[in-house]
């Protein structure tokens, strides 16, 4: 990136109104990545979703259908838990960095519970889901299944060393279902089958350039290969 345009970015997260930027996509689209890149050229404060620390993941990796119920609510109570925290002011960073939103939590209730258990669980979202904060603005990476697996056999992750390609084609039908349905806060859709921004800096500063685009759409749609 020459002098100019890194002015012009620069310029652009100076003057951007954005405080707190969520990230999205499924296992395997890079978001954990992209937040700690975006923390590190932001000095943000950043917060990960803590997966590694649900005891029932690897169970229901193994058996979804005796663990999906225990995994879910888990999940729906410690992510409750850092959104909460997300309220109290930080007077040390400007900018917020998460690399998920509470809402997905919804996503994966609806690909792997049963009715009976849906409604158990509806009735403990409905109780604490109207104090959780809202994003400035939500990124969703958006990516093929082949891409998907790639990513997931390269870190070679423990936990997910059973995870089948059937579950992550339903579980990616199910985020594209969500998202293009979703209101709660301005959406930036990035089609990231195709870009390296973990390796391409070029790549990581035009996404970055994107994100801080001022003047956007509710919902727009990012496709960098097409500029290509």
């Amino acid at each position: 990136m020459d002098y100019t345009v890194r002015q012009s970015l620069d310029s652009l997260i100076e003057q951007s109104e954005l405080r707190h930027i969520a990230i999205e996509g499924v296992i395997g689209a890079g978001k954990t990545s992209l937040t700690k890149l975006l923390g590190e050229r932001l000095s943000a404060k950043i917060v990960f979703e803590k997966f590694e620390e649900n005891p029932f993941l690897p169970k229901f990796y193994e058996d979804p259908d005796r663990y999906a119920f225990q995994t879910q609510i888990f999940f729906l109570l410690n992510r409750y838990k850092q959104q909460q925290d997300l309220i109290q002011a930080d007077l040390f960073h400007r900018f917020l960095v998460t690399d998920y939103i509470f809402e997905k939590d919804k996503i994966f209730a609806y690909l792997n519970l049963e009715d009976d258990e849906l409604k158990l669980y509806e009735s403990v979202l409905g109780t604490i889901e109207h104090s959780v904060p809202t994003p400035d603005l939500v990124v969703y990476l958006q990516c093929n299944v082949n891409r998907l697996m790639e990513n997931i056999r390269k870190r070679g992750r423990e936990i997910e060393r059973n995870m089948s390609e059937q579950y992550i084609r339903d579980l990616n039908e199910a985020y594209n279902y969500f998202f293009f349905r979703y209101k709660s806060a301005p959406l930036l859709i990035v089609n990231a089958s195709q870009i390296d921004f973990v390796h391409n800096k070029t790549e990581f500063d035009d996404l970055l350039m994107e994100i801080f685009r001022p003047n956007k759409a509710p919902v727009e749609y990012y496709n960098p290969a097409s500029l290509k």
